[in-house]
């Protein structure tokens, strides 16, 4: 037992284990298999042991971005699960599961509530993943197949399958998705402007005066012949006009098309067209959206309103629609939820 990591063997200390990767787990990365099978270990001894030779694949020496292959034999050393308040550790996801819009075999797809990051990191402990994972102990397999800003309501998928991750996430990648928002911005948006093909690049605000860390990531529109310059193509439709309740700027309701998916894309394309979506705390209008917020409206009028894919198994074309939360469609006017309820599923 003297190989345990942490310290004194307890009663959460284990024995030494061999584990044989199934056709779900193949493909998978060494360390993110280790964080499923070792939940409660912090990750710098994860990452500890299969640097020290402790972790083997098929009884030879791997790195953590190892990929698993199916039938591969793991030797993994025993490790204590650590209370949650030992160094390093993040506090554990509390169990939530999420409104359910489809369920199968293959996938799950969510209606996200705005608020809620899809994933830890980045100073969020937990997110949708790890609530769901703890919601549902039992299940071998649930991973994101694409993501959502932590404002952003809607649709999200998770995979219940590698399989079905893959050829999901291959669809995405080839755009053989079709992902519409609805978004509510500043003005009146001119009916002739329905393509944005403006590439877009990251940076990172300035950090701390005196700190040594980076500030918060952004995304602007730069030239096409900028060196971190990615294409991004945005379509846009003018669902409605109409003014909020006691507001004097007139506001746009647009359903709104990525063919690629970029970072902030949405959010960064209609700002730099010069009209934000409303209650976008990094893009937006801060001066508007304080005035919003008087009336009722405390979040990011940015919603995933409608998602069109290949089921991973059947082939067959899904079309899935969540309508808008309550927070929204309180705002909008009646012959603005008129348009939308008649709006065909089949036109973006």
């Amino acid at each position: 037992m003297k190989n345990i990591i942490g310290a004194k063997p307890g009663p959460g200390a284990a024995e030494v284990r061999f584990l044989t990767v199934d056709e779900e787990s193949a493909g998978q990365r060494l360390d993110n298999f280790l964080f499923r099978q070792l939940k409660g270990v912090p990750k710098t001894h994860v990452y500890r042991i299969i640097r020290s030779g402790e972790v083997r694949i098929n009884k030879g020496r791997a790195q953590a971005e190892t990929r698993l292959s199916e039938g591969d034999v793991l030797r993994v050393p025993p490790v204590r699960v650590a209370a949650r308040s030992e160094e390093g550790a993040s506090p554990a996801a509390p169990p939530r599961e999420f409104p359910v819009l489809h369920e199968d075999d293959a996938l799950i797809a969510i209606n996200k509530p705005a608020g809620v990051a899809v994933h830890g990191g980045s100073g969020v402990s937990f997110g949708v993943i790890e609530q769901l994972r703890r919601a549902r102990p039992a299940a071998r397999f649930l991973e994101l197949v694409h993501r959502l800003d932590r404002e952003t309501s809607g649709i999200l998928l998770v995979a219940k399958k590698r399989s079905a991750l893959t050829a999901l996430q291959d669809q995405f990648r080839d755009r053989e998705t079709g992902k519409t928002y609805l978004a509510l911005v500043d003005g009146d948006w001119p009916a002739n402007k329905k393509v944005l093909d403006a590439p877009l690049a990251k940076y990172l605000l300035p950090g701390s005066t005196g700190g040594s860390e980076a500030g918060e990531r952004r995304v602007r529109v730069v030239a096409k012949d900028h060196p971190d310059a990615m294409r991004a193509v945005t379509l846009v439709k003018v669902l409605a006009r109409f003014n909020l309740a006691a507001d004097a700027v007139p506001v746009s309701l647009l359903a709104v098309t990525i063919k690629t998916g970029r970072t902030h894309q949405i959010r960064v394309h209609l700002a730099s067209a010069g009209h934000a979506i409303v209650g976008d705390d990094k893009y937006g209008n801060f001066e508007h959206n304080r005035a919003l917020q008087k009336i009722g409206l405390k979040r990011m009028f940015l919603h995933a309103w409608r998602l069109q894919f290949n089921h991973p198994a059947s082939h067959e074309r899904m079309a899935l629609q969540a309508d808008l939360p309550t927070e929204l469609s309180a705002l909008v006017s009646p012959e603005a939820l008129d348009v939308l309820a008649a709006h065909p599923s089949n036109s973006s």
